[in-house]
């Protein structure tokens, strides 16, 4: 039997998972990538090192396997700036989407209207991590590595280039800032709009919905695999999530909690409100006349390491601390925005910061973790409004792992929250997405069987009723705060 091997290229970890036809894990392996935190909120990786993770984490799960291999399945992280020359090599170390060196240029165009013009006609807000804040902060202060590169992209699509040797891109990474999703072409007037006219030839085209690429000669060494072996590239890893995790209804949507705190809702809608808050992504999926409304928070499980090294203890204690403090966490609140970057969704201001209030000598270390567990799910909440939840709620991320906060988060959005139960739901719908491209689609309804649900409890519902009122009522005090 031939496998297709899906490969989930995330910010900090590289994943590969096989699946069979019951949509349950048969082989798996995971490496870590590396991100280099600079001064200056400057975050950036090195592609070689993120082709390296790739070709470990293939080779490892191909050698588990009990039958070839059919196919190549690639997804991860989206936005930020992937800079290579003609031959896929890069120009300068790519610039993550965590990072921060464009804030003041975001600022800029928020009170300039740059955003708003974009906004209206592309969906979708910018934030210092995007890949025109990035290209335009790069073309003033940088524009040597500008003018050596050949194309300007993403994480997947410059793995892809490296094992194919295509230059291209997947309408879910370009919806991003320039692609209207409804047409799936670049919005010119958008781009000229940032600034970014004479830099167009940078942006490849996009490739129609499930396009197969084939390894070439020093893919195939790279990865152990033979020469001419299908690929497919994306989409990213919201949208992969989505479909791996099984939303496949208008309304529908997926709670991510990882690094990014990712709230999607699908609709069959292109139309959007271009006067509505400038913030989110609205990003195309295979399926034309399907899209995605995200809003990927900055916050998320980074908050809790944050909170768990500053408290001295182990994010294995986290479950239990949480069960130490009952909702409401003694009377403190927080609002967790701790990125350098602010936050992106379901608003954009580069200058958000956290903070925690209702503390006193009385409070525990569980209060402090419960609080910011409870402040994530707010955050949530303000998201799903954004993006139009009504429908079933799927969740999937490092969070979820832990069964009382995502309680929390079932009881502060009022709903069931539908857990897949096989890890690795990026790389399952990237497969599902190759399948359906190489003509042999699997039983979608089948492999959603494998799931748990997280009913919710009437008795917290009310109460987070109420916290959720106090958090918009501090988080528009702290939003006027953040602009003085």
């Amino acid at each position: 039997m031939s496998h297709i091997i899906g490969v989930d290229i995330g910010t900090s970890l590289t994943k590969a998972v096989v699946f069979d036809s019951a949509g349950v894990s048969i082989a798996q392996a995971c490496t870590r990538s590396e991100v280099h935190h600079l001064p200056g909120g400057l975050v950036e990786q090195d592609l070689e090192q993120v082709l390296g993770t790739v070709a470990t984490v293939v080779r490892e799960v191909a050698g588990q396997l009990d039958g070839g291999v059919a196919a190549l399945a690639l997804t991860g992280q989206g936005d930020g700036l992937w800079l290579r020359d003609a031959a896929g090599n890069q120009v300068r170390p790519a610039i993550s989407w965590l990072d921060g060196r464009a804030n003041s240029l975001l600022a800029k165009w928020q009170a300039s209207g740059v955003t708003r013009e974009v906004f209206r006609r592309t969906a979708s807000g910018m934030f210092p991590g995007c890949a025109a804040a990035i290209m335009s902060y790069l073309d003033s202060h940088e524009p040597e590595s500008l003018d050596r590169a050949a194309v300007a992209g993403y994480c997947v699509d410059a793995v892809v280039q490296r094992l194919t040797g295509e230059i291209t891109v997947d309408a879910s990474d370009a919806s991003l800032p320039f692609l209207n999703p409804a047409t799936r072409r670049y919005e010119e007037q958008a781009i000229a709009a940032c600034g970014l006219a004479h830099r167009r030839g940078l942006l490849a085209e996009p490739a129609p919905p499930r396009t197969v690429f084939r390894l070439h000669a020093a893919g195939a060494e790279l990865l152990g695999l033979p020469a001419g072996l299908p690929v497919t590239a994306g989409p990213f890893d919201l949208p992969a999530c989505a479909i791996g995790a099984g939303v496949r209804e208008p309304g529908d949507g997926i709670l991510t909690a990882g690094t990014t705190l990712a709230c999607q809702v699908l609709t069959g809608e292109a139309g959007f409100d271009p006067d509505g808050e400038p913030a989110g992504m609205f990003l195309c999926t295979p399926n034309e006349g399907e899209f995605l409304r995200a809003m990927p928070a900055m916050v998320g499980t980074a908050s809790i390491d944050w909170a768990c090294s500053l408290l001295g203890v182990d994010v294995e204690d986290v479950e239990r601390l949480l069960g130490q403090s009952a909702p409401g966490a003694g009377g403190v609140r927080a609002l967790p925005f701790l990125s350098t970057s602010g936050e992106r969704a379901p608003f954009v201001d580069a200058a958000a910061r956290a903070q925690f209030s209702g503390l006193s000598l009385e409070t525990s270390r569980a209060d402090v973790l419960r609080a910011l567990c409870e402040a994530v799910a707010y955050a949530a909440r303000h998201c799903f409004e954004a993006a139009g939840l009504t429908g079933r709620l799927y969740a999937n991320g490092g969070g979820v792992r832990s069964a009382e906060w995502t309680r929390i988060f079932a009881d502060v959005l009022g709903r069931p929250i539908i857990v897949p139960g096989d890890p690795g739901v990026g790389a399952r719908g990237a497969v599902l997405v190759a399948a359906e491209a190489l003509g042999q689609p699997f039983d979608v309804d089948l492999w959603v069987e494998n799931s748990r649900t997280v009913e919710i409890r009437p008795e917290n519902v009310e109460f987070y009723q109420q916290g959720y009122a106090d958090y918009q009522t501090s988080l528009s005090a702290a939003r006027g705060l953040w602009s003085l």
